[in-house]
């Protein structure tokens, strides 16, 4: 598989690093309460973040992104995570799940239509994967995609999907036999938004992470050239999904740690002014348990976070150490989360409080990429396996 670009010097990074974390601390989060009450990312925010190539920052240098390997993507996870998550949705998807699909597995002449764009932010995409009956798990998917003269008709529809109503390319899964011996039977293909068919769905109403819109997209009798075959091979999309979900695994572990950083600063900062009969509440010990809590929690998170990504750079563990990371820095921000609004006593309950945004917008990192359940079968079942090798 093509990585992204593992020479960027450091110095380098450090320079973008520091940007990043110039414009999330001093752009948006004093903006914060706007792109929740508007549900929507500011134009100029959008344009600044498409200024700094932050729309192809793990797309490589040869296709006109910034070319960070996954060590370096986790630090800027972090990063982008301090603030509200659909900072991070807006150009998630063209450098991780979408994007990586066609670094990764894409044909020279589908990179060389799309990747310099996709890198630009002039095209947004969308991993058109999960359906009400196959989300963690792709194999039950039921999309179809049948063989046509010139080309293969694709039939179903898919949920959730980020970035639906504003896409211009979808990441399409869809099976195109049934699994057997020598497969899954499920392709990917690239689908523009406006080919004839395609249809999206009303903005789902979500719990929390206002500004990261998703819907459900119809494709009916949408026809597609044989070009769109990701690869231009039938079998590649399962492993396709499989690789660019498990490196997104490790991305969202490192989005988790960052909110959990945020939720323990303001929690840290609550405690430290608000007084209760003239003492602050953060001389009382159970309130200095609560913060030592969150902070185990963020710096266990944020060391698993790093491990998992050299693992994943250097080759030697892509399976179950992002399952790892994404399982514990998922579950770790909500129970930091939570005590954030306990130490904030009913302040933390109130609507512009940044503490209640957080415990709602975390709630779906246990869920997207992969469930919490499906990270444990993937870490107990490859454990295991790993064991009857050996001992065979």
């Amino acid at each position: 598989m093509h990585t992204a670009n593992p020479d960027v010097p450091d110095h380098v990074f450090a320079d973008v690093l520091e940007q990043v974390g110039d414009f999330v601390r001093t752009r948006v989060v004093p903006r914060e309460q706007e792109i929740s009450e508007t549900d929507a990312i500011p134009e100029d925010i959008r344009a600044v973040a498409k200024k700094m190539g932050l729309f192809g920052y793990a797309i490589p240098q040869e296709w006109g992104g910034l070319g960070l390997n996954l060590i370096q993507d986790v630090e800027l996870a972090m990063e982008l995570g301090y603030t509200c998550l659909s900072l991070r949705s807006m150009f998630g998807t063209n450098n991780g799940i979408a994007g990586q699909v066609l670094v990764g597995f894409g044909t020279d002449e589908q990179k060389q239509l799309w990747l310099e764009r996709i890198a630009a932010g002039e095209v947004v995409t969308s991993f058109a994967l999960t359906e009400s009956g196959a989300g963690s798990n792709p194999a039950g998917l039921r999309t179809k995609a049948v063989p046509d003269s010139d080309g293969w008709v694709i039939t179903g529809e898919k949920r959730f999907i980020t970035n639906a109503p504003i896409a211009d390319l979808f990441v399409v899964f869809a099976r195109t036999r049934p699994a057997d011996e020598n497969g899954t039977g499920i392709a990917v293909f690239l689908v523009p938004a406006g080919t004839a068919g395609v249809s999206v769905g009303t903005k789902d109403r979500k719990m929390g992470q206002e500004g990261a819109w998703t819907a459900d997209v119809h494709f009916n009798d949408v026809r597609v050239p044989a070009s769109s075959l990701v690869g231009g091979s039938e079998d590649i999309g399962y492993r396709a999904a499989m690789t660019s979900l498990a490196r997104g695994r490790v991305h969202i572990a490192a989005l988790a740690v960052g909110q959990a950083q945020r939720a323990l600063d303001e929690s840290v900062a609550y405690a430290a002014t608000l007084t209760q009969g003239g003492t602050p509440i953060g001389n009382f010990q159970l309130v200095q348990a609560m913060i030592a809590d969150q902070q185990v929690g963020v710096m266990a998170g944020r060391a698993l976070v790093r491990d998992a990504a050299r693992a994943w750079v250097n080759g030697t563990d892509r399976r179950i150490a992002p399952s790892v990371a994404k399982l514990f820095c998922t579950e770790m921000v909500g129970k930091v989360a939570d005590l954030a609004v306990q130490i904030h006593g009913g302040s933390g309950y109130m609507r512009e409080v940044a503490v209640e945004r957080i415990y709602r917008d975390v709630r779906l990192l246990r869920l997207y990429e992969g469930t919490s359940e499906i990270q444990r079968l993937i870490i107990g079942g490859g454990l295991v396996k790993q064991a009857k090798r050996q001992a065979s």
